[in-house]
């Protein structure tokens, strides 16, 4: 689905289904260096069970246009935009890492409109350590392997999705490295991380949040490590819900990523 946004073209995958904002909405934002394909199971499901889904590509991502946005604030009032392009007053939002961080500032910055809150894969602060930012800056295809080796729990998860065979480090890297060459950034690694890394306004936004808040982790997460995330879950009074996966976990565990998803959209 194609919409403007600010002058631009922005992309949201619609899980298969003709998109009615008459439905409950429900907003999917990707992490760094990622686009909407990682919600790709997640998507289906819930275009597929009574919701209108907007799985977004962020600006300078896969389908959207660039350039791509500097700080998660700036990510957050262009989430909320889309929302208007595509004639949605209130959603439930999800994201993942970076996109985690999004969609709590989205629903700080309006909290009539956000129904419900899933952060996965999150930590507070999201600091990226200082090797991997100028890695990020001066080698980006370096830096891609690295967060792959980091963000996968295990060699070989169950065969459940995208199904038996798959190679998930690679189809992880292959995406990352489409993501940083389609639009012709090489700094978009670098961009994304420092916007990580800089956001400290989740104490503001835990005064502003009206809807409820579910975090979904992953036991062997190494990018966000999940003590990393017990302030933030405090914070925001969320209920936490554990998988078994690293930080890729709705490749790794998409049966219990769903499960909890569901739980937190109940």
């Amino acid at each position: 689905m194609n919409l403007v946004v600010d002058g631009r073209q922005a992309y949201a995958y619609t899980g298969g289904k003709v998109f009615d904002p008459d439905l409950p909405c429900l907003v999917l934002v990707h992490g760094a260096l990622n686009d909407h394909g990682v919600w790709n199971l997640l998507a289906r499901w819930f275009a597929h069970h009574g919701h209108a889904v907007l799985a977004v590509d962020l600006p300078g991502h896969g389908r959207s246009a660039g350039p791509a946005l500097r700080s998660v604030e700036a990510m957050a009032a262009w989430l909320l935009a889309v929302l208007d392009a595509a004639g949605v007053q209130r959603a439930a939002l999800a994201g993942h890492s970076m996109g985690s961080l999004v969609a709590l500032a989205a629903a700080a910055q309006a909290p009539a409109r956000a129904t419900r809150l899933a952060m996965l894969g999150t930590a507070y602060p999201m600091q990226v350590s200082p090797a991997l930012l100028q890695a990020a800056r001066d080698d980006p295809l370096r830096a891609i392997d690295r967060v792959v080796a980091y963000s996968h729990g295990t060699l070989a998860a169950k065969p459940s999705f995208p199904g038996p065979g798959s190679w998930l480090r690679g189809g992880s890297r292959a995406l990352m490295r489409r993501v940083l060459q389609a639009q012709g950034d090489a700094h978009l690694f670098h961009t994304d991380f420092v916007a990580c890394d800089a956001y400290a306004g989740a104490e503001a936004a835990a005064t502003r949040l009206a809807c409820p808040v579910h975090l979904v982790l992953g036991r062997a997460d190494q990018m966000t490590l999940p003590k990393a995330a017990a302030g933030l879950a405090t914070l925001l009074r969320a209920q936490v819900h554990h998988v078994h996966a690293g930080h890729q976990l709705m490749a790794e565990a998409p049966d219990a990523v769903l499960a909890a998803l569901r739980l937190a959209l109940a």
